[in-house]
């Protein structure tokens, strides 16, 4: 087995967790390549055994690794999804970070993370993709995303309209700061924050969720991801943003966009004692107001 590790960097507290996940990935025979900018700040903080390979591309991983081990929070396994592509390298989140709803995995938790991964006792979770499609090249080879796309207002201009079609049938016309477009697992994220919806990873959905409406009537909706949602972008700028999860473009009123259900989707590992409904409980604290306990 050869295991992938990806991280955007480390703080100095974090170095004897990333320590005992190589020793015992070493200890358990089990071979590493690392993201190349991680490996040389990690170098000169960290003992090696054996010194690791390393990786900068998505073409390094072909037939190279196995499993691909993020570290850090949910923005750091976004990130993952540029360099598995349509590989089928399964993922697995250890969270370095704060609310860490796809890095489900704790600090504490390396020596069973470790175990999981050398015995296969993980339990893969499929998760959708969304894809736009654009008259323009945006985002290069990786038009894909886990979590959202948003149409957003550049900087502090003037909101934007939105006209949004579904299969070419007008939807609406949204009056907001911009629009989100989340797959079920980004609907805990941006368009949780927006007022959309929570929705059940293996639920065949989107959720359109507006940011900051004109309207206080217009509300988040969900669609059957068999849809084609089209956009056409209107506003008193002659710029917009358009995002697919962390990765931002420009764009001009001239671009169409369209969003659909991506081929293939991503594959997302977690220990058998972590579910979604776990994970709910823990990280919106469900349960946890104290009113609840007062006798």
């Amino acid at each position: 087995m050869q295991i992938a590790i990806y991280s955007r960097g480390f703080v100095k507290e974090d170095l004897p967790i990333i320590q005992l996940l190589l020793d015992e990935l070493q200890r358990e025979e089990i071979d590493t390549i690392v993201y190349e900018p991680f490996w040389q700040a990690l170098e000169p903080n960290i003992q090696f055994g054996k010194v690791p390979g390393t990786f900068a591309h998505a073409e390094d991983l072909h037939g190279k690794a196995d499993i691909l081990v993020s570290l850090g929070g949910d923005g750091t396994l976004l990130d993952t999804v540029c360099y598995v592509r349509d590989k089928n390298i399964p993922v697995l989140g250890i969270n370095f970070g704060r609310l860490g709803f796809l890095a489900s995995i704790g600090k504490g938790a390396i020596y069973a993370a470790v175990q999981a991964l050398k015995q296969r006792t993980y339990i893969v979770d499929k998760r959708s993709l969304l894809h736009l499609d654009s008259n323009v090249g945006l985002f290069g080879e990786v038009p894909y995303a886990l979590n959202d796309f948003t149409i957003h207002k550049k900087d502090t201009s003037a909101m934007v309209k939105i006209h949004t079609y579904l299969n070419g049938e007008f939807l609406n016309t949204y009056w907001a700061d911009g629009l989100i477009v989340a797959t079920p697992t980004g609907s805990t994220g941006y368009s949780l924050s927006c007022g959309g919806p929570v929705v059940f990873p293996e639920a065949g959905s989107f959720v359109i969720t507006p940011v900051a409406p004109h309207n206080l009537n217009v509300r988040p909706i969900i669609v059957p991801n068999n849809n084609i949602i089209s956009f056409e972008v209107e506003g008193r700028s002659d710029q917009f943003l358009c995002t697919l999860d962390s990765r931002m473009e420009t764009i001009d009123n001239t671009v169409q966009l369209a969003i659909k259900k991506e081929s293939f989707s991503l594959s997302l590992l977690r220990l058998d004692d972590s579910n979604f409904l776990h994970t709910l409980r823990n990280k919106l604290l469900w349960g946890v107001d104290a009113r609840n306990t007062l006798k």
